[in-house]
């Protein structure tokens, strides 16, 4: 970018007036939309949870040394479909004395939960069903109605093994949301927003992918980690444990009322997958993207006069064409480091007229000066951007499922009270520890706008430290399970051979 004047006595301020195409709603425009949107979350969500099932039962089996689903369908491709059918014609039974409408309700919340989750993640350029200012905010604010539904379920049943999975399932998603929401912290740091399309385009075109960092890397496995608790998989399902409660919270749920559970918990797992995806992996962009913006540089033409041209009027001599519809956008920025972003109205030669979402007001002295430059418009679904974008996010949200499916055919259920202390003494003290280290990061690259010069120095900075927390946090542990945990505890044996605490508890 190279700085331009632009002269403006202190009386005059920058505004851009709503545009006029906003007053011309355009009926028809937004029918088609909702339906796109309808179809979109009940029909193709829908569809991916259900070929998500059928593949961690067929990589099961593959971990197992089996065949798996293959009876019905070629290669067992229809096995979702069968399963929809039985659990639509089985019978949906409600205990005695149970709550109808809240053992009801409470599958519905889960599906709520997930969905609302989906609706702020940018899956593509324009591809964001809501940008909204404080998407990560309203993120972690709706995931909370999972635990919830969880509670709802097993207060409903009036059954005592679902009680105490829904007290499990309330206690881990408490335990486990504070770590999720820290690991989320420099993030937004980093980005210098709370809206999930800036942070995507933060990692797109400015700093590349926040994993790319050591502070990144720990953030990264801390949300992974508590996303997969938050989610109820192995080897967090304790509110499930078929060998201790039955089925947990959802013991006396049968019919379409469980298929909404297993529905819900598997969009779940989706939703969480693309939310580490957004936040760390860069959404669909791929690495060191930002040659792909096709950034030019405009000249202010003219000094913006609101009451006649409610446009702002650039000089657009650049190399990239530039034009309404052509899904740029054009980004302001001032000496204060403010920056609005203008969407394209029309062009006459190399002149770009401009119009705000909303009235924007610039509060500037004499010669100011300002920044302008081209970024894709995240506003237009018909980015080209999208051919590379939507296939690439996708590939790293089934990734991250398929790692999740691993691990739930590897590692066996954590026990109830080591799943509680991995929370509080492991994950909260690193997720703490790893705030400090964004900040740390942001001090040395991100601040002063560095290079791979500041990017080494952050490494060779932040790397050490961040081992150096991990080793410390798992060294206290280590030593805190061998003096705490009962199955570590040296047994005192006499010189008859028998136990001395078993012969205590005989004598009194």
């Amino acid at each position: 970018m190279s700085p331009f004047d632009m002269t403006m006595t202190p009386e005059t301020n920058l505004m851009l007036a709503q545009s006029i195409y906003y007053d011309k709603v355009d009926l028809w425009l937004w029918i088609r939309w909702g339906l796109y949107l309808f179809a979109g979350f009940f029909g193709v969500f829908p569809l991916i949870v259900a070929y998500t099932v059928l593949a961690e039962r067929k990589l099961a089996a593959r971990f197992q040394d089996r065949i798996g689903p293959n009876r019905v369908g070629p290669f067992g491709l229809l096995q979702p479909f069968a399963d929809l059918i039985k659990l639509i014609i089985k019978e949906s039974i409600v205990p005695k004395g149970a709550n109808g409408f809240v053992h009801l309700l409470a599958p519905m919340l889960t599906l709520i939960s997930a969905f609302l989750v989906l609706a702020v993640i940018p899956f593509g350029v324009g591809l964001a069903p809501v940008d909204l200012p404080s998407g990560v905010l309203y993120m972690v604010s709706v995931s909370s109605i999972a635990a919830l539904s969880i509670f709802l379920a097993g207060w409903s049943s009036r059954n005592k093994y679902s009680l105490l999975g829904a007290m499990r399932g309330v206690a881990q998603l408490v335990s486990y949301e504070i770590p999720q929401v820290m690991s989320i912290l420099p993030v937004i740091l980093w980005a210098g927003s709370l809206s999930m399309v800036s942070i995507v385009q933060t990692q797109q075109y400015d700093q590349g992918w926040f994993i790319f960092s050591p502070p990144g890397i720990l953030g990264f496995f801390l949300l992974l980690i508590s996303s997969i608790a938050e989610v109820n998989r192995a080897p967090f399902d304790l509110p499930e444990a078929e060998s201790e409660i039955i089925a947990g919270f959802h013991t006396e749920y049968s019919g379409m009322r469980f298929g909404l559970f297993f529905l819900g918990e598997y969009l779940n797992v989706f939703a969480v997958c693309c939310l580490t995806t957004t936040l760390f992996l860069g959404g669909g962009s791929l690495p060191f993207q930002g040659y792909f913006a096709g950034t030019a540089e405009h000249m202010l033409a003219a000094p913006f006069d609101a009451s006649k041209d409610q446009v702002l009027k650039l000089n657009a001599h650049h190399e990239f064409p530039l034009n309404p519809g052509s899904g740029f956008r054009i980004e302001i920025t001032n000496e204060a480091g403010r920056t609005e972003a203008f969407q394209i109205s029309h062009r006459t030669g190399n002149d770009l007229y401009l119009l705000a979402n909303r009235p924007v007001e610039f509060q500037a002295g004499a010669n100011a000066r300002v920044t302008a430059a081209a970024r894709p418009d995240f506003a237009s679904p018909w980015h080209f951007s999208n051919l590379i974008m939507i296939p690439v996010f996708f590939a790293k949200v089934f990734f991250l499922i398929f790692v999740m499916f691993w691990i739930r055919a590897t590692l066996p259920r954590m026990r109830a009270d080591r799943l509680m202390a991995f929370a509080w003494k492991s994950m909260v003290p690193l997720a703490i520890a790893n705030i400090f280290l964004g900040a740390i990061w942001y001090e040395i690259v991100i601040r002063p706008a560095g290079g791979y010069g500041h990017k080494l120095i952050g490494w060779a900075v932040t790397g050490p430290l961040t081992v150096a927390a991990i080793a410390l946090v798992f060294r206290i542990n280590r030593n805190s399970y061998k003096a705490n945990d009962p199955e570590r505890r040296p047994t005192l044996i006499s010189r008859t051979g028998e136990s001395l605490l078993a012969a205590t508890t005989q004598g009194q």
